[in-house]
């Protein structure tokens, strides 16, 4: 099971209080959005990364290090799990990225289908935004434990396009929907993503340690998710009022 697929369940679990009940301490803490720090997989070392960045996972990218440096990037990074993106492997490579100690993998739409089928890793999805609708709601009924969207360049800041494409496909999808930074971010950029609903940010392999620390800062600070925010599944949650003017205008109305 994929420690980083139950991070995100949990995520839209403590971000509901349940109807009727005071939220527990549980429920109003933990972060809002989970941080994932990209990893350019060269060194077993950039494991410490992970874990100096506070971070809730590593993504390694490319075809990822060779299964005896995987394995050591695994160790180091503890109990951060990691994983890799990868573009065009078969199922074996899957299970010797799953033997090596990998959480997920993260592929596109021409991965093999057979590599649904893999239950022992974490799988996500890379969709461009430019996806058809259809297919986009079809990702739904896959087996799939979350959506990485992307697009052809890095940006270089967070431009409302952006914040309309993620609102576009939290919309459409029930599963968690995780986007990757722009190189440059600003408290106001992480807020903008939190209201569109985005569950998971990626930092670029580029960030420094400083930016990392004050991402993870700012990422902390974020309010905890309204009651009212759909929920993955697509069901909506009721939202409280104190507002009771019309019930009481439909009992005066039985009273006359």
């Amino acid at each position: 099971m994929s420690k980083f697929a139950d991070r995100l369940r949990n995520l839209s679990k403590s971000s509901i209080a349940q109807i009727g009940f005071r939220p527990s301490m549980a429920e109003t803490k933990g972060p809002t959005m989970l941080l994932i720090v990209e990893l350019p997989g060269a060194q077993a070392k950039e494991g410490k990364i992970l874990a100096d960045a506070k971070a809730d996972a590593g993504l390694i990218l490319g075809q990822g290090p060779g299964t005896k440096v995987l394995s050591e990037m695994v160790e180091a990074a503890g109990d951060i799990p990691v994983g890799v993106s990868v573009k065009g492997a078969d199922e074996q490579q899957i299970e010797e990225f799953a033997k090596a100690g990998c959480d997920f993998v993260v592929f596109d739409i021409g991965m093999r289908a057979g590599a649904l089928r893999k239950e022992d890793i974490g799988k996500f999805l890379t969709i461009e935004r430019s996806l058809d609708q259809g297919l986009v709601r079809a990702v739904n009924r896959l087996e799939v434990d979350g959506v990485f969207i992307t697009g052809e360049d890095r940006d270089s800041f967070l431009a409302v396009e952006r914040l309309l494409v993620c609102r576009r496909f939290v919309d459409l999808l029930e599963k968690p929907v995780i986007v990757t930074l722009p190189s440059e971010v600003t408290k106001a950029d992480l807020t903008g993503l939190w209201e569109v609903g985005v569950d998971g940010v990626v930092a670029p392999s580029g960030y420094s340690a400083e930016t990392l620390t004050e991402l993870g800062r700012m990422l902390s600070a974020l309010p905890r998710r309204s009651r009212g925010r759909r929920a993955k599944g697509g069901a909506i949650l009721p939202r409280y009022s104190t507002d009771v003017t019309e019930e009481e205008g439909d009992e005066e109305e039985e009273d006359v």
